[in-house]
């Protein structure tokens, strides 16, 4: 069964780990301004391309171009995996923390759509759901986060925007790896918990194939690319850390 999230107890536990799992919860009320529901990202197409317009801006700006010189399947990569690290990160630790579920789709979320992928973000109060499991965990934290809102946004960025599957998987094992080892840098006790939880969703649908992890923690490295490199003049950008073009000491796979 579910229950309430604790008042301002997990909403704070989860800010220490930093900006992307920070989280404000909400009743069932209405949806008041600056809050927007975030299903309109599914629901309005131009919600999604203004989101993709203002990162590919932003890019091009960063590498002092004109916007044509940034594609914008590049831009949309980019957002895509902005967008899936903000909805895993807070969920991926509840369920180190707790070995809970958070329970919500994207009609449920609301958000203030701010330039950045650290947007606010904030879920419906009845969403924790204890497991004891830790096996029966990741199954339903892929299940219920990453075959649920993460491959929604997947879709609608794909189909729109002309991004590989291959890559939309590649950006949400990367959003877990970065929320493990964000918990891991805040948190060093919990990182033997966290690198188990990457490796269980690496290893089952939908993540299965886009990454591998040292057996130590030590690296990651995904079996495709952000593209964010490209948007760099001549293409000639940094590659990641996990990129699949590089190999981050301590790999082993």
């Amino acid at each position: 069964m579910t229950r309430q999230l604790p008042g301002a107890a997990m909403p704070q536990r989860l800010a220490a780990f930093g900006p992307f799992f920070a989280i404000d919860c909400h009743d069932d009320g209405p949806v008041l301004p600056p809050w927007r529901p975030m299903a309109e990202l599914l629901d309005d197409t131009a919600v999604l391309r203004e989101r993709v317009a203002g990162v590919r801006t932003y890019l091009a700006a960063a590498g002092g171009q004109p916007l044509e010189a940034v594609e914008e399947r590049v831009a949309a990569s980019v957002t895509h995996l902005g967008l899936a690290a903000r909805l895993v990160s807070p969920a991926f630790a509840v369920a180190v923390l707790d070995g809970a579920v958070l329970r919500h789709g994207l009609r449920e979320a609301r958000w203030q759509p701010v330039p950045g992928g650290m947007f606010p973000l904030s879920l419906p109060q009845q969403v924790l759901e204890p497991v004891a499991d830790r096996v029966e965990l990741a199954d339903r934290l892929g299940a219920d986060l990453l075959d649920g809102p993460v491959r929604e946004l997947s879709e609608a960025l794909g189909a729109g925007f002309g991004v590989s599957a291959r890559i939309l998987h590649g950006n949400v094992a990367s959003a877990v790896n970065g929320a493990a080892a964000a918990i891991a840098r805040s948190a060093p006790q919990l990182a033997p918990g966290a690198r188990e939880l990457v490796a269980q969703l690496l290893a089952r649908a939908p993540l299965q194939g886009a990454g591998t992890a040292a057996d130590d923690g030590t690296g990651f490295r995904r079996r495709s690319c952000c593209l964010i490199y490209r948007a760099a003049p001549d293409h000639a950008g940094a590659l990641c850390g996990d990129c699949v073009l590089t190999a981050p000491p301590g790999h082993r796979g």
